[in-house]
């Protein structure tokens, strides 16, 4: 058995908790480990709050990733998937992009900014930062998964 979900949020602090609470949720009932459900909802939260502080155009344009997005700049993306013994968590918006210098790795880790996507980098075993030009940025993260005793998913 598998476990996928996506979300489109609006680019609001409030879509932050409760991103991270409908996948401490699906990690809960379907019997993660707590120690890595919690890593990987800090790393989402990271994630979201990165799409939110920066993930819009300042003019309107022809819409979130696939142009489902009503408002255009108003929104970002959220996908999960819980399959096998992987997590895999995407969040893409539609801003800028990240600087190539993200992209590429070169950036300090001490910087005034970037430092959330440095705690995913530390939270997760597999990140990456990409950009799809005139579409916005995209933050894709993998973790291996432990289970609790009994973990429905696992002996599904």
């Amino acid at each position: 058995m598998s476990i996928w979900w996506s979300l489109h949020l609006r680019r609001e602090a409030a879509s932050v908790p409760l991103a991270r609470r409908l996948l401490l949720g699906t990690m809960e009932t379907a019997g993660v480990d707590p120690d890595i459900s919690f890593d990987l909802s800090v790393a989402l939260s990271e994630a979201c709050a990165n799409a939110v502080e920066h993930g819009g155009r300042e003019a309107p344009c022809s819409g979130f990733t696939d142009g489902e997005s009503p408002e255009g700049t108003g929104a970002y993306h959220v996908t999960a998937y819980l399959d096998g013994d992987r997590c895999r968590i995407e969040v893409s918006d539609s801003g800028p992009g990240f600087p190539a210098a993200t992209v590429s790795r070169r950036r300090p880790s001490l910087s005034e900014h970037g430092r959330g996507l440095h705690l995913i980098e530390e939270l997760a075993d597999h990140v990456r930062f990409r950009n799809r030009p005139g579409r916005g940025a995209v933050v894709s993260f993998d973790k291996m998964l432990k289970w609790r005793d009994g973990a429905l998913l696992k002996v599904s």
